[in-house]
């Protein structure tokens, strides 16, 4: 007999699931709670936006609270890697197991370099894997200089300003046979043999099904419940196939088809999936949060309509250029506008937006949670603009301060540039 589910027990296994159902832990965080988190999560998308922080940074601050950003680099740049980057949802950091799977199911061919003459990218693959080979990861600029070209940049290609030696890298990471080993102050990739990025993974034998099975059943418990869309849309799988291996999964007793009242789709919960009896965190979610991936996921668990308004005209935006959603509990419950003004020290909330129904204490958690924040990025205040329907109460509760819930600040390092590393906040214009 099919189970039948209340749309909150639904919630609640998603935020299981997430990683976001529960309060923070109260001591300091720890590689080994990173590690566990982004296992959860399985991965975590990379984008250059840097406006609170860089987008792959938030979701740890998410699930964590006050963490020390270097960890992710130790994951993300020491051996034996647990994370890698590649493309997946977008570009995104990956778990290491992942990455053979997804060379099988990810066909990106976006970046120009099938359109070179053939021989023109042979020889330049040749070259360039020549001079990474012999030597230290290279950013695309450092590459070119190495191998001499001198070319005048093809403007038209999408909006980027990329060469032919550009070009090329990005084929070659897209095929699997170059990775990123860090990436610079300024979020370039430094490129380097994939060999020596992920040297301990070997490639399993080549089956495409069992590929996308591994991929959708990851996929499925970090959803921990969802649809075919869903899972495949995590890791941006074909959605035809998907429905053959959600299939097979169900035969493998990994998925169990759900009844979720009120929604008329078919609905699969992951076998490992857990239902918490209630719903206790709080977050501030990234734009690029996991969570919010799927929008019509999204608003069917949430009633949550959300859109990313970055390249909207300013004009026309309803809510804001950087636009964050709050989770209170099991419920998304107010939108901020924020901005890290780093040379004023002060954390900015454009903009403020209550959602219809959320409950009294919405203004003061918010409050906390903007504090937290601010400590973790390094700044000293928290300044509340007069914008949205939560502006007023949410500055009251900002000054208040001290009658907020305790915040469990923990230890740990504010986000800082070093010379030689990735740069954890950079400037913002």
């Amino acid at each position: 007999m099919t189970a039948s589910l209340s749309l909150s027990q639904a919630r609640r296994i998603a935020l299981a699931a997430q990683g976001l159902a529960k309060v923070r832990p109260t001591g300091p965080v720890t590689s080994r709670a990173a590690g566990r988190t982004f296992a959860q999560l399985q991965l975590v998308q990379i984008d250059s936006v840097n406006v609170v922080a860089r987008s792959h940074f938030l979701p740890f601050f998410s699930r964590l609270g006050n963490y020390d950003p270097r960890i992710l680099q130790s994951m993300a740049g020491r051996s034996p890697r647990k994370m890698m980057e590649y493309w997946a949802h977008e570009a995104s950091f990956i778990r290491p197991e992942h990455f053979h799977d997804l060379l099988v199911w990810q066909k990106r061919a976006w970046v120009g370099a099938h359109r070179l003459d053939p021989a023109v990218r042979q020889d330049m693959e040749d070259r360039i894997l020549t001079a990474l080979a012999a030597g230290r990861p290279m950013t695309a600029s450092e590459v070119t200089a190495k191998l001499g070209h001198d070319e005048n940049p093809d403007r038209d290609n999408w909006g980027w300003n990329w060469n032919v030696v550009k070009r090329v890298l990005e084929h070659l990471f897209e095929e699997g046979r170059i990775s990123a080993a860090t990436r610079t102050a300024q979020f370039e990739r430094k490129y380097t043999l994939t060999s020596r990025v992920m040297p301990r993974v070997p490639p399993p034998a080549v089956d495409a099904e069992a590929s996308l099975d591994r991929l959708m059943d990851a996929a499925a418990q970090a959803h921990g419940i969802g649809t075919v869309r869903c899972f495949s849309d995590y890791f941006r799988t074909p959605l035809k196939a998907g429905a053959d291996s959600v299939r097979r999964l169900v035969k493998a007793g990994r998925l169990e088809p759900v009844v979720v009242r009120g929604w008329n789709r078919e609905t699969y919960k992951h076998v490992d999936a857990r239902l918490p009896r209630k719903a206790t965190g709080r977050a501030l979610l990234s734009p690029f949060d996991s969570l919010v991936f799927e929008r019509r996921r999204l608003e069917e668990l949430f009633g949550f309509h959300y859109r990313i308004e970055i390249y909207t005209p300013a004009a026309k935006r309803r809510f804001g250029y950087y636009v964050l959603p709050f989770l209170l509990r099991e419920a998304i419950v107010a939108r901020v506008d924020l901005k890290a003004d780093r040379t004023s020290g002060q954390l900015l909330v454009r903009s403020a937006f209550g959602e219809m129904n959320a409950p009294a204490d919405t203004a003061v958690e918010l409050a906390a949670e903007l504090r937290l924040m601010a400590t973790w990025l390094g700044l000293q205040d928290v300044v509340v603009w007069p914008v949205g329907d939560l502006a007023g109460v949410l500055s009251e509760a900002v000054a208040k301060g001290d009658d907020a819930p305790e915040e469990r600040v923990q230890p740990g390092s504010p986000l800082r540039g070093e010379p030689g590393t990735v740069a954890l906040v950079s400037p913002v214009d």
